[in-house]
């Protein structure tokens, strides 16, 4: 059976997250308000604008809904911004931003830089199908990870800097995968949806 998983919708790459889903032969939906996480295996958080869309969970009032499936242990995926959603602490964020706190990371906002600084690149990633190959990694006003805790696994990395991490049933990348074509990492986190 299909794993169900949303994809929040409040801004970001959310038709590229539930594109991505789909051809991995899951049922994929997007999550705008707090009726539409019911009945989900998992979510997703995608890349977007962290601060907008801290506040705009707010205003759908889906940030205490959301926050606590994930503290009950709902799988969660998120790249980019979605990381810093996800992060115990976030560096360089706005006083009135809010994350979940369900990944036991320290992320540090925008810290490969601008848009203009945004960049490709081909990475080493532990723990995916054909792992010998590397991932087509796109940055784009990322994050990178400044700590981890001690249950966090690092799954990648630039440099010293941890962009791929996993803590129990939640993963997060830097980078954005959806927009490759590579489906591994979103292979990957149906895999730990299905594992239960």
């Amino acid at each position: 059976m299909s794993p169900t998983i949303g994809v929040l919708a409040l801004q970001g790459d959310v038709a590229e997250h539930l594109i991505a889903l789909a051809e991995l032969d899951a049922t994929a939906r997007p999550v705008r308000r707090a009726s539409d996480l019911d009945g989900l295996d998992g979510i997703v958080l995608p890349g977007g604008e962290s601060t907008t869309m801290s506040r705009l969970l707010d205003v759908f009032e889906l940030r205490e809904p959301l926050q606590q499936r994930l503290h009950e242990g709902l799988p969660a995926y998120g790249s980019c911004a979605g990381m810093i959603l996800l992060a115990t602490e976030v560096l360089d964020g706005r006083p009135d931003q809010r994350s979940f706190g369900v990944l036991d990371i320290t992320v540090r906002r925008n810290a490969f830089g601008r848009q203009v600084d945004s960049f490709e690149t081909d990475l080493e990633f532990t723990g995916l199908p054909g792992e010998q190959t590397p991932v087509r990694a796109v940055f784009i006003r990322a994050p990178w990870v400044e700590r981890t805790g001690a249950d966090v696994e690092v799954l990648a990395a630039v440099g010293e800097h941890p962009v791929a991490v996993r803590q129990g049933r939640t993963l997060a990348t830097s980078f954005h995968p959806e927009v490759t074509g590579d489906r591994r990492v979103h292979g990957l986190f149906l895999e730990m949806v299905r594992a239960g």
